[in-house]
């Protein structure tokens, strides 16, 4: 059975590129629109992979990122970062809700910043994946 990876990211044209490489690559792809969908498949189809934007509306990749991290039933699902904005502006947001009483969050092993080319985002989901 092909190992399910979720695209979490409010931008439908990014969401549709995510979706082709992973069924071009043999995985079976689910999708979310922002953190809150986000939230709700993972719970439902516990993805072996999530790829997540940063910036959505109604609940964001940063909380949504850190709410995964700090929860035990989802703190090993892998997570790729795909996203428009720097890694050191994550990190910066990741350090600044650890400073208001939040726990700290480990560093995501993969953070892409878009765009991304085809080739390096299925290399980077098979080095996860396999």
């Amino acid at each position: 059975m092909a190992k399910k990876v979720l695209v979490v990211d409010d931008d439908p044209d990014v969401r549709l590129f995510s979706v082709t490489v992973l069924e071009e690559n043999g995985y079976a792809p689910l999708e979310a629109a922002n953190g809150e969908e986000g939230l709700k498949m993972i719970k439902q189809e516990k993805p072996e992979l999530i790829i997540l934007d940063v910036l959505m509306p109604r609940q964001s990749g940063i909380r949504l990122y850190r709410e995964l991290k700090t929860d035990k039933s989802f703190k090993n699902i892998p997570i790729i970062i795909l996203s428009g904005i720097a890694k050191k502006t994550f990190l910066r947001s990741q350090k600044a809700l650890t400073e208001f009483g939040g726990k700290e969050v480990p560093e995501p092993k993969v953070y892409l910043e878009k765009p991304v080319e085809p080739e390096i985002l299925a290399e980077e989901i098979k080095k996860i994946l396999a």
